[in-house]
């Protein structure tokens, strides 16, 4: 599988209107192609020519759920949700757990219609002192926390449960 490898800055456009990209496989074996410029180029600048958080902090003024997948970037987001004083909800998730396939999209819809909302995603299997700080047992675990502090808690896959307290906790 071939990966696109984020830059800083984006993408020099040739006089003759080709675009110079790398593509990088796993193997880390590098090759440049030109490719004619096109609105597909321009999609593929615009997403991998930001670093990694300002793409995030994108996200999270879109209404999109932000996943944490190192202890530093939970830190630096669940910081942001803490200073913002807004309502943070946190879907601690597993990439085996059914159940949690099955809300992911009930958590990107109410992203997407409460942009006053902070939501996180983390996987207890890559944030483990995460998940054993807040004693999270089994998945999904939806924490809710407002300057850090947790207000409210539900474990299990319950979407009905899950829009009313969003709803509930966002309003308080």
């Amino acid at each position: 599988m071939l990966d696109l490898e984020p830059s800083n800055q984006c993408y020099p456009v040739m006089p003759n209107g080709n675009i110079v990209i790398s593509v990088s496989c796993r193997d880390s074996f590098v090759t440049e192609c030109s490719t004619p410029f096109s609105l597909y180029i321009l999609v593929i600048c615009k997403i991998f020519c930001f670093p990694a958080s300002e793409r995030e902090e994108k996200m999270a003024e879109e209404g999109q759920v932000i996943s944490c997948h190192t202890v530093e970037a939970w830190t630096e987001e669940f910081q942001k949700g803490k200073d913002s004083k807004k309502l943070v909800v946190v879907d601690f998730t597993a990439s085996w757990c059914g159940p949690c396939r099955f809300m992911a999209p009930v958590l990107a819809e109410l992203a997407k219609k409460l942009p006053g909302v902070i939501f996180l995603k983390a996987d207890v299997d890559e944030l483990k002192d995460v998940a054993t700080e807040y004693a999270v047992e089994a998945m999904p675990t939806f924490m809710f926390l407002k300057e850090g502090k947790i207000v409210d808690k539900i474990v299990g896959a319950k979407k009905d449960e899950l829009q009313q307290k969003v709803t509930l906790h966002a309003a308080a």
